[in-house]
């Protein structure tokens, strides 16, 4: 996979995704956003990464969905953010210690979100490292929605940002033939029932750089 060019510190491009594209459902935008570029620009300096691994989360009628048979915002309620429409960050933590970024989609009332499940490192490498405290092995940095949280730096600070400014945002990075994007059910969601069957994970079935493989000889022999 061919890298993406680098981009200047606090600048954002031309080629950034704007509102628009985060307007459709979950199941179109994370087969979409494979192959786009998430980009964070911090003092600390900027990492950038090709999305390779997605997973949509279908709102009120998805089991597996935190905004599952919710009605609307409520107090101080983590799933408040998924009510907006879409571009915006939704950061949450898991297992009290990781952190999964998501992006939320669809119109206003409509709450969707795209979990980022891995990247292909591509800027600010030496940055993901020191923050992971991993080195030479590129391809452990971002296989995972914790471990990319950790190497691109991104908190709960994070959650509710904009995506369409400067900061935290997506840019258009490499176009991903269809033939080499694979849907499959998505990870460690079995307490969703017949929810968890659903193929809304969408993989780069080639990329070394996923989270994991599971699913994917499965798929090959659909």
């Amino acid at each position: 996979m061919r890298r993406h060019q680098r981009m200047n510190d606090k600048h954002v491009p031309s080629n950034l995704l704007d509102r628009s594209f985060y307007l459709a459902d979950a199941v179109t935008v994370a087969s979409a956003l494979l192959g786009k570029l998430l980009v964070h620009q911090t003092a600390e300096g900027t990492t950038s990464g090709i999305i390779v691994e997605t997973e949509a989360y279908a709102g009120r009628e998805d089991a597996a969905c935190h905004s599952y048979l919710r009605k609307g915002p409520s107090g101080n309620h983590r799933t408040n953010i998924m009510f907006s429409q879409g571009g915006f960050a939704y950061v949450y933590l898991i297992y009290g210690m990781y952190n999964c970024f998501n992006v939320v989609v669809n119109q206003e009332n409509n709450p969707e979100a795209v979990l980022i499940r891995a990247l292909e490192p591509v800027e600010g490498i030496s940055l993901m490292e020191k923050r992971r405290n991993v080195f030479d092995a590129p391809r452990k940095l971002c296989s995972g929605p914790g471990k990319l949280c950790i190497a691109m730096g991104i908190t709960r600070e994070h959650y509710g940002k904009n995506l369409c400014h400067d900061e935290l945002f997506i840019t258009q990075g490499i176009e991903i033939p269809q033939k080499l994007i694979t849907a499959t059910p998505r990870i460690n969601v079995n307490y969703a029932g017949e929810a968890s069957l659903y193929p809304y994970r969408f993989v780069v079935g080639s990329s070394p750089y996923l989270s994991t493989r599971k699913f994917l000889n499965l798929s090959a022999k659909q």
